[in-house]
């Protein structure tokens, strides 16, 4: 029995200073604060303002997660699309808030929060092709050429989805939307809450917006993988702001009207 004991008494100690590694994430955010890795240039969810500084759905998200886990401070990391996962890995950064869609591909390298918005690909159409374009459906022919940004769920759905036509990809949104309304591309697909916004700032008499979602895609915050007291936190964070209408006021802010639009770049 006194063994037992004693090797139970050993067991409880090592259990709790051999702890994993991601026992120690929640209380080194409340040291050094949440670092938050983004990419600014997907309206409205992030892009920079006229003073540089990152605003934006998720930036503002992330004000409140920061101080709902009582970090010290907040950091965001402007990091490129195709780095931003490598940056989470590589403890860059403790979170992506990026509008990242949840894929199962993606899945595999990180964990995924609670999905905190769907959205869906839409298209922006040149205006020539105004009636004669109904859907994305009538994209599919090889004489169009659409496009799409490099490496995103809009990239996979034309191509999914839209097989026949001609495709092209870039490197940033915006350079998608400007090849289109400057007629080197047909039409750009993209997450309707961009390519809504994009129709505003740019295309607004030169782009036909598609509006009707053809694919359904549910957005998350991803962290690295192993990590479910994080993950238990970050998702009792969003519950929360959903409770307390902390959410919807962000909603509005910056889906329901386009005011922050003058002091974008």
């Amino acid at each position: 029995m006194k063994t037992r004991l004693v090797a139970f008494a050993a067991l409880v100690f090592f259990g709790l200073n051999l702890s994993p590694a991601w026992a120690g994430k929640l209380e080194q955010i409340k040291k050094d604060g949440l670092r938050v890795c983004l990419e600014p240039a997907y309206m409205p969810f992030e892009i920079t303002n006229k003073r540089g500084e990152i605003v934006g759905f998720d930036p503002d998200l992330a004000e409140l997660m920061a101080q709902d886990l009582g970090a010290a401070k907040l950091e965001l990391v402007s990091t490129a699309w195709d780095g931003i996962i490598p940056a989470l890995i590589t403890n860059k950064c403790d979170i992506i808030m990026s509008g990242m869609t949840i894929t199962a591909e993606r899945a595999k390298t990180v964990d995924f929060s609670e999905p905190y918005m769907l959205v869906g690909q839409t298209v922006l159409l040149r205006k020539e092709l105004a009636g004669k374009v109904k859907s994305y459906k009538d994209l599919d022919n090889k004489k169009y050429k659409i496009a799409s940004k490099l490496g995103t769920t809009g990239e996979i759905a034309a191509k999914k989805h839209i097989p026949k036509a001609q495709y092209f990809s870039y490197e940033t949104e915006a350079e998608g939307v400007m090849e289109t309304v400057n007629g080197r591309v047909d039409a750009f697909v993209y997450d309707s809450p961009y390519n809504l916004v994009a129709n505003v700032q740019r295309g607004e008499g030169r782009l036909v917006f598609l509006d009707e979602p053809f694919t359904t895609e549910p957005i998350g915050w991803a962290i690295a993988q192993g990590d479910p007291e994080f993950l238990k936190a970050i998702n009792g964070f969003l519950v929360k702001i959903k409770k307390d209408g902390a959410y919807v006021k962000l909603h509005q802010k910056w889906f329901k009207n386009t005011d922050w639009l003058q002091d974008v770049q």
